[in-house]
C-alpha cells in the first residue's frame, strides 16, 4: 500500500521562503517517522482514507537508509510560491532611491474614492470598496508612498439600523460631527476654514474639508455642511450612497470637481489621479478644464493630455455598483459647470453616454478619461472583456493591510499555539454573540461565519435553503455546528432587504439554537468575526464578485475558507487549507461538505484536545494570504502597473 506524506511548515531560517513542501511516496509500510527524534512533519495515512496529520520538522528531514533504499521509494521536493511579503517590502525599500519615487515626492498620487474605512468611528464607509480604500491608504502610509486621499465626510453615515420590538429594521440616525471622531478642519492662511466653490445646477456652493492623517499621508474629506449654503445644499454630503438620484449626482460633482479644486487650493499638484471606482469620474472633466486653460487647447486636445494623468480601478460588474443617471438629470446638474468652462453640454454628455441610450454613466466617463485601468482580480479582468471590449484592464488583485486585520500576530509554528490563540479570539466573539443575542455557545463547537453586504448574488441564504437538513447536521450531538451571520443591504435594495428579513426569521425562529444574526455590522464586528469563526463561507455566483476580501482577512487569522471559485479565490490553492464549492449546486454541496468533511476533520482531536490536521490547515491558509494577498503586493502592483 502506498503512503503519501506532505509537509508545509513555516521556516524562519530560509530567506524569503515561508513554506517548504516535502512529498514522499513509498511502497514501504513498516517504516514510521517516530524512529526519527526531534522532527516535526505532517503525514497523510493511506490515500484512500481520511487524512491524518502528524507534525515534524522537514528542515531536518533525513529518511532512514532502509527506507531510502527500499524499492519504489522516491523523494520529491516541491517549492510552492515564495512568501512575497518580504520581497515586496524589499522592493519598496529599493524603490525609494529611484527617480520615480522622487517624482512623487514633488507631485504625489491623488487617490479618490467615495468611501474610506479609515477608522471604525469615522462614518465614511459602507462595505468592501471603502474597506479596500482604507487598506490602500494605510499601506501607502506605511510604505511612505507620497499619496493624498480625497473623499467625502458623511455626518449621518451609511445606514443607521436598529431593531424594534417587532424585529423590523428602523433607522434612527445620529449626526456625528467630524471633530468628535478626531478629524481636523482644513484652514486657510488666516486660520479660517478653507472654502472652495463648486458649480451645481444654476449656482455654486461652498465646500470645506476635514483632515485625517497617518504618517506622511493626509486624507481630505469634503463637506457641504457649511453655514453659507442652503439647508438642502448643506445636506448633500450627509448620507453615503443616498438613494435620491439627484443628491447622489451632486455628491459626485463635489467629489470629482470639488476634490480637484480643493487640492489646487492647497497647492497640491498630483502627477497621477487614481480613481477608485467611477464615483469621482467628473474629476476627468475638471482636469480637461485645467489643460484647456493652461495649454490654451480645445476640448478634444485637452482630453488627450488629461488622460495621461488619470488611472482607474474598477471593482464591480454588478449594475448597482456602476453609477448610471439619466442624461436629463446630468445635463441639469452640470449646467453651471458647462457654462463656466465654456464647453457645450453635448460634448460633456458624450463623455459619459452609454451607447444607444439616454443614460449617463460614471463608469463610462471614468473609462474614457483614464489612460490605464485595472480589474481587481484575474477572473475579474477576464469577465470585463465580455462587457467593455474597448477598455482592456490589467489585473491587480486586491490585498489586505496585514497589520490592520492580523489578530494572531505571533509565531504559530509550535504545535497547539495557533489553536490556543484562535480559541481566545473565538471566546471573545462568542461573548459578543451572547451580549447581542443571548445565545451561549460552546467555544469547542464548530462555528461557521458569513458576513458582508447582503445582496442576492452573494447568496447569503444558500446554506439554509434546505433548513431541515442544516438543522439535522447542526444538532448532531457528536459533531454540532453553529452559524453566525452579519451584514446589511443597501436601504434601496428591496431584494437584499427581503433576504435579511428571511435570514432574521430563520435565525430567531426555527434555527434559533444553531444560527444567529448580529446587527450593526462594522469594522469592529468584522474583525471579531474574521478572527473568531472556524470556517468562513463565501458563496457568490461565480463571475459576480470581482474580488472580495473578507475571506482574505479570515484566512490570515487561520479561519479556513469554504468558497465558490470566484474573485480572489480563483487564484488561491485551497487543496490543503479549505474547500471549493460547486457553483451550480452550492446549497447541496455546502451541506455535504460540512457533514462529510469539515465537521469530521474539525472534531478529530489529539489527546490534548487539539485538531492537528485542522491546525495545519490554519497555518497554510495564513501563509497563503501573507504570501499572495497582502496590500503590500497590491500597492506594488499599482506602482508598477498604474503609476509608472
Amino acid at each position: 500500500m502506498k503512503y503519501l506524506c506532505r509537509h508545509r511548515a513555516y521556516s524562519k531560517n530560509v530567506s524569503n521562503l515561508s513554506f517548504l513542501s516535502y512529498s514522499l511516496i513509498s511502497s514501504s509500510t513498516d517504516w514510521t517517522w517516530d524512529k526519527i527524534s526531534s522532527l516535526r512533519y505532517s503525514c497523510a495515512s493511506r490515500i484512500s482514507e481520511p487524512i491524518t496529520y502528524f507534525r515534524k520538522n522537514p528542515a531536518l528531514f533525513h529518511p532512514p537508509a532502509s527506507l531510502a533504499d527500499s524499492p519504489g521509494f522516491t523523494i520529491m521536493v516541491v517549492l510552492p510560491p515564495m512568501n512575497n511579503q518580504n520581497s515586496d517590502l524589499a522592493w519598496f525599500q529599493s524603490w525609494k532611491s529611484s527617480p520615480d519615487y522622487a517624482k512623487f515626492a514633488a507631485r504625489p498620487i491623488a487617490y479618490f474614492c467615495a468611501e474610506f474605512a479609515l477608522e471604525n468611528r469615522i462614518p465614511t464607509f459602507s462595505g468592501g470598496l471603502g474597506v479596500l480604500a482604507g487598506d490602500v491608504v494605510r499601506e501607502a502610509a506605511d510604505r511612505e508612498l507620497h499619496m493624498v486621499a480625497v473623499g467625502l465626510y458623511y455626518r449621518l453615515g451609511y445606514v443607521c439600523p436598529t431593531t424594534n420590538a417587532n424585529g423590523d429594521m428602523v433607522e434612527v440616525c445620529t449626526e456625528i460631527p467630524p471633530q468628535r471622531v478626531g478629524l481636523e478642519p482644513v484652514l486657510d492662511g488666516s486660520g479660517k476654514p478653507l472654502l472652495i466653490r463648486v458649480p451645481i445646477q444654476n449656482r455654486s456652493i461652498d465646500v470645506r474639508a476635514w483632515k485625517w492623517t497617518r504618517g506622511n499621508l493626509n486624507a481630505y474629506l469634503l463637506d457641504t455642511d457649511v453655514e453659507t449654503n442652503t439647508a438642502a445644499d448643506r445636506a448633500i454630503t450627509h448620507r453615503l450612497y443616498v438613494s435620491d438620484r439627484e443628491t447622489r449626482f451632486k455628491q459626485e460633482i463635489v467629489l470629482g470637481i470639488g476634490g480637484l479644486r480643493f487640492l489646487e487650493a492647497l497647492a497640491i499638484h498630483p502627477s497621477i489621479y487614481h480613481l477608485n471606482e467611477g464615483h469621482s469620474a467628473l474629476l476627468g472633466l475638471e482636469l480637461i478644464r485645467h489643460q484647456m486653460k493652461e495649454r490654451q487647447l480645445g476640448f478634444d486636445e485637452a482630453k488627450q493630455f488629461a488622460r495621461r494623468r488619470v488611472v482607474l480601478t474598477n471593482h464591480t460588474l454588478v449594475a448597482a455598483g456602476n453609477e448610471i443617471f439619466t442624461d436629463d438629470l446630468a445635463s441639469l446638474l452640470l449646467k453651471e459647470y458647462s457654462e463656466e468652462i465654456a464647453v457645450p453640454m453635448a460634448e460633456i454628455m458624450r463623455m459619459g453616454l452609454v451607447a444607444d441610450s439616454s443614460s449617463f454613466s460614471m463608469t463610462m466617463l471614468a473609462l474614457r478619461c483614464a489612460s490605464v485601468v485595472n480589474a481587481v482580480s484575474k477572473l475579474h479582468a477576464k469577465k470585463v472583456k465580455e462587457i467593455w471590449h474597448d477598455h482592456p484592464m490589467a489585473a491587480v488583485t486586491n490585498g489586505i493591510h496585514l497589520p490592520t486585520w492580523d489578530r494572531v500576530d505571533a509565531d504559530v509554528t509550535e504545535p497547539g499555539t495557533f489553536w490556543r490563540i484562535h480559541q481566545q479570539r473565538k471566546t471573545e466573539l462568542l461573548a459578543l454573540v451572547k451580549e447581542k443575542t443571548g445565545r451561549a455557545w460552546d467555544p469547542d463547537t464548530l462555528l461557521l461565519g458569513w458576513a458582508r453586504r447582503i445582496a442576492s448574488y452573494k447568496r447569503p441564504l444558500c446554506i439554509l435553503e434546505d433548513a431541515k437538513r442544516f438543522a439535522e447536521i447542526a444538532r448532531n450531538t457528536k459533531r454540532p455546528v453553529r452559524i453566525l451571520f452579519s451584514g446589511r443591504p443597501h436601504p434601496a435594495d428591496e431584494t437584499g432587504t427581503e433576504l435579511l428579513r428571511q435570514l432574521q426569521s430563520l435565525a430567531d425562529g426555527s434555527l434559533k439554537d444553531v444560527a444567529a444574526y448580529l446587527p450593526d455590522y462594522n469594522l469592529g464586528l468584522s474583525a471579531a468575526m474574521v478572527s473568531g469563526c472556524d470556517v468562513w463561507l463565501n458563496t457568490p455566483v461565480v463571475g459576480f464578485e470581482a474580488c472580495g476580501t473578507s475571506g482574505m482577512k479570515a484566512s490570515l487569522n487561520g479561519v479556513l475558507p469554504c468558497s465558490t471559485k470566484d474573485g480572489w479565490v480563483d487564484e488561491a490553492d485551497l487543496s490543503t487549507s479549505g474547500w471549493l464549492l460547486d457553483d451550480a449546486h452550492v446549497s447541496r454541496d455546502i451541506l455535504d461538505r460540512i457533514e462529510k468533511t469539515i465537521a469530521p476533520l474539525y472534531y478529530e482531536r489529539n489527546t490534548q484536545g487539539i485538531p492537528e490536521a485542522w491546525e495545519e490547515g490554519m497555518r497554510q491558509t495564513r501563509a497563503m494570504i501573507m504570501g499572495q494577498f497582502s496590500a503590500t503586493r497590491m500597492l506594488r502592483g499599482y506602482v508598477q502597473t498604474l503609476y509608472t
